[in-house]
């Protein structure tokens, strides 16, 4: 079950005098991401890299920032995709310290800056959600109301015509058995639209 993260998560690493300053946290889409590195790069003008990774299905990245190819945002990405995660940014800023470390060294210190700020990060399992509708008589509505908290779904809109259209989010795996369960309660009287 992949998972995403409750909040951000901060972690300073410090190797042969270069700072290494990882988060990670959590983010919708490649766009997010680029507006928080874009953040990142103005509050740290004098970094030499700001270097990044995200897990976000197919707006995945991996951003080296001038580090040698495949030193930093590669190994980053792959911190990630070992937890598991997804919906997740981790960003590493670094300070040059004026001692090279080589490419094995650069590999290990982004690897190990995001790994310790992923041990200070609160993991949420990731669960899809599906939207659905049913309309039912007047008389149904509060059942109907009562079975969708029951199941831990979201009320989205409800709409009061010839019969009452309520709008909701459920899990996606909890979605049969809701359905079931309501088609039950209103003995044939519930519609999806």
């Amino acid at each position: 079950m992949p998972f995403s993260l409750a909040a951000p998560a901060h972690f300073e690493l410090e190797v042969r005098k270069s700072r290494f300053l990882a988060c990670v946290q959590p983010v919708p889409d490649r766009q997010a991401a680029q507006a928080v590195v874009a953040q990142l790069r103005a509050a740290h003008p004098d970094a030499a890299h700001v270097c990044w990774a995200l897990m976000a299905g197919g707006q995945s990245a991996a951003v080296d920032d001038g580090e040698p190819a495949g030193t930093a945002g590669r190994p980053m990405l792959e911190v990630l995709r070992h937890h598991d995660l997804e919906g997740v940014l981790a960003t590493v800023v670094r300070y040059f310290g004026g001692i090279k470390l080589g490419a094995g060294g650069l590999v290990r210190a982004y690897t190990d800056a995001v790994a310790q700020a992923l041990k200070a990060a609160e993991p949420v399992p990731l669960q899809r959600r599906v939207a659905l509708a049913c309309q039912v008589p007047y008389a149904l509505e509060g059942t109907l109301r009562r079975l969708l908290a029951q199941a831990g779904a979201v009320l989205l809109e409800v709409a009061h015509d010839s019969l009452v259209t309520l709008h909701f989010e459920v899990v996606d795996t909890e979605a049969a058995a809701l359905r079931t369960r309501i088609d039950d309660a209103a003995q044939g009287r519930a519609g999806w639209p």
